[in-house]
């Protein structure tokens, strides 16, 4: 069509047509690709399951080595050895680490039970609250889920079963975990003194002709996966400390372990962050009364808009721009996939992908001299 300006000058542009007949193809292929990606997902997930024991320490040891490499880099600058800088970057690393570890995951243990059973009185509380005004108000599968942790805590004294077969399957299940934590260090250690060499190698091994490509795409996500645990390591603390202290100030039991699974629900976005808060309420109602759980709604709530409106746009805006329902979906499918691993490890995949999807499309586009397009998959 053809519109003429006031300067004379005319203009064409097409309007929206509907679809052709040759504009399903492309979206046939469209969905086959979406369907081959869902399978990678799958494949990748049984794959992982049967090889854990190798795998997981390989992207386990990958976000401590985001915080301790830049140290071994500036120990190296010093002339400091290779090695050496990263021997004593990895023993720094696990002293700060099991003294951290030691305080809050002991605490957390300790007091899980105690914060289970009020919580499921605050259930309780809630339920009958509900029920005068909803006759017959129920919250499902409460009890259930709350027995199954406490059962996977407690340690039963029912003898139940045979106590050779028991005692051999803990020996391994201990086998296994050594294996892994040690594993867990020396790939590590090899992160740490030759990261980028194991980059080159492999990436030269998997695709000889294509690695100077590659690496670009390796060091996006890499940056990536730095920006996001450093950023959701401090996003997370923020919110513990300050919804601690604001239980404290409440007078609300077991503020200090509720304070830590609120960090560490903080690892897990926005899933996390509302379960801990949640249970946090649960906790306040049980003890306090209605008015004391209010209190501790508003203190989560501002908590959580102070994270959401603030902190995450100031650090994490250009790692963690997802749209939240990309995000829930992807705890969700890695929480299938591969249990808590999986639900960790979702959101940084995800993140990784979209960066390095945006910037072979943004290659893409320079070589073809177009524009870019709005990502879907985006925050807002």
């Amino acid at each position: 069509m053809h519109r003429v300006t006031s300067s004379g000058e005319s203009l064409i542009y097409r309007s929206r047509s509907p679809l052709k007949n040759e504009d399903w193809p492309r979206f046939g292929r469209m969905a086959w690709a979406t369907l081959g990606v869902l399978a990678l997902v799958v494949v990748a997930g049984v794959v992982l399951r049967e090889l854990a024991l190798v795998v997981v320490p390989l992207l386990l040891a990958l976000f401590p080595a985001t915080l301790l490499v830049p140290a071994a880099r500036w120990l190296e600058r010093w002339r400091i050895p290779r090695t050496l800088a990263a021997i004593v970057t990895l023993l720094g690393g696990l002293i700060l680490f099991f003294g951290v570890a030691a305080g809050t995951v002991t605490l957390v243990v300790a007091q899980l039970p105690d914060i289970l059973d009020s919580a499921g009185e605050g259930i309780d509380g809630v339920e009958e609250l509900v029920g005068r005004v909803v006759p017959g108000f129920e919250i499902p599968a409460v009890d259930e889920i709350r027995g199954m942790i406490l059962d996977r805590i407690e340690t039963s004294d029912e003898g139940t079963g045979d106590f050779a077969t028991q005692a051999l399957s803990m020996a391994m299940g201990a086998v296994e975990v050594v294996a892994g934590m040690l594993l867990v260090l020396v790939v590590l250690f090899f992160y740490l003194k030759s990261g980028r060499a194991l980059a080159e190698g492999l990436a030269g091994f998997v695709a000889p002709g294509s690695r100077e490509r590659i690496m670009p795409l390796a060091e996006e996500a890499w940056e990536t996966l730095g920006a996001y645990f450093r950023g959701q390591l401090l996003v997370a603390l923020v919110d513990a400390v300050f919804i601690g202290i604001g239980l404290v100030l409440l007078g609300v039991p077991l503020a200090l372990p509720l304070a830590a699974l609120v960090f560490f629900g903080g690892l897990f976005p926005i899933v996390g962050a509302l379960a801990t808060g949640v249970l946090a309420i649960l906790v306040a109602f049980s003890h306090g009364g209605i008015g004391i759980a209010l209190a501790v709604t508003g203190l989560v709530l501002a908590v959580q808009q102070l994270e959401g409106n603030v902190l995450e746009p100031l650090i994490l805006s250009q790692v963690l721009d997802l749209n939240p329902l990309v995000i829930i979906l992807s705890i969700t499918l890695g929480a299938i996939v591969l249990g808590v691993l999986g639900a960790f490890l979702a959101v940084p995949t995800a993140a990784i992908g979209k960066r390095l999807i945006v910037r072979l499309r943004e290659a893409t586009f320079d070589e073809g001299g177009q524009g870019g397009k709005t990502d879907p998959l985006s925050a807002g």
